[in-house]
């Protein structure tokens, strides 16, 4: 495929990341072939860009921007809550505005500018009021797991644990598949750490394990205050860094994005 004055065609992108994920941000109508294919193109990590997924963005009526994610297989997502706010971290480079709307799959998400010091922004995000369900057992190949379901948008099982044992990936990507949960699920692990403090691990649906999610966070804080373990707002610790929850009948997440790199990607 050649561009209109020859050679490859060139799709630009801008690279962003909040805390530890890492999206592509492009614009749709720079996409020359299928958005599911580019974006498993583009995500490669050793013959793309790299990235745990692509927004891709549109003009919107009602918001400053649409964000259509898809994951890095291809697969389509309702939201991310990191990846919502590395879109607004790039409206904030370009616009001297302190709130943003960004419509996503799961509806328009605020994101209020806490901090700036360019590249790296801090935002204040509204996720809306979280679907909770009672504590349930669900059987896996090992024997039962007990977990809550939490909806933010997209949907999440929570499992508090003692600790994390080193098989729990493989119990994670069990339950992310599992029968129960049609359209596969995301699964957060929880460690209580003190009433304002969890530890959380995430294996993500269509993305496998994640050193961070901005709704897993958020999913991880609800459950653990639902449960009676933890209050708000809490502070929940990924690998990827620290995002904090406050639910008070809505939920705020609060966290950083910071802008990495542009460039063109060559088809």
């Amino acid at each position: 495929m050649t561009s209109p004055g020859g050679g490859a065609y060139r799709v630009p992108f801008v690279k962003a990341c909040a805390c530890g994920n890492d999206f592509l941000l492009i614009e749709e109508r720079f996409a020359p072939v299928a958005l599911a294919d580019l974006t498993r193109r583009i995500c490669d990590r050793h013959e793309g860009v790299g990235a745990d997924g692509v927004e891709w963005l549109a003009p919107d009526d009602e918001a400053d921007v649409a964000a259509h994610l898809l994951n890095a297989e291809g697969s389509a997502a309702e939201i991310s809550g990191n990846g919502t706010r590395c879109v607004a971290a790039l409206l904030a480079s370009s616009f001297a505005h302190e709130v943003f709307s960004v419509r996503t799959g799961a509806g328009i998400r605020i994101c209020r500018l806490a901090s700036r010091r360019d590249p790296e922004f801090t935002f204040d995000t509204d996720m809306w009021a979280p679907h909770v369900g009672e504590a349930e057992t669900v059987e896996l190949a090992a024997g039962p797991v007990e977990g809550r379901v939490v909806s933010v948008g997209d949907r999440h099982f929570v499992l508090i644990v003692d600790e994390f044992l080193p098989g729990w990936r493989e119990t994670a990507a069990e339950l992310e598949a599992h029968p129960r949960f049609p359209g596969h699920t995301n699964v957060e692990l929880v460690r209580i750490v003190a009433p304002g403090e969890v530890e959380a691990r995430i294996y993500g649906r269509g993305a496998g394990e994640t050193l961070s999610s901005g709704t897993g966070s958020v999913a991880a804080a609800v459950a653990a205050i639902a449960a009676g373990r933890a209050r708000s707002p809490v502070h929940v610790r990924t690998p990827g860094g620290v995002q904090t929850v406050i639910w008070d009948g809505s939920v705020t997440l609060c966290g950083s994005a910071r802008l990495v790199c542009a460039g063109s990607f060559y088809l």
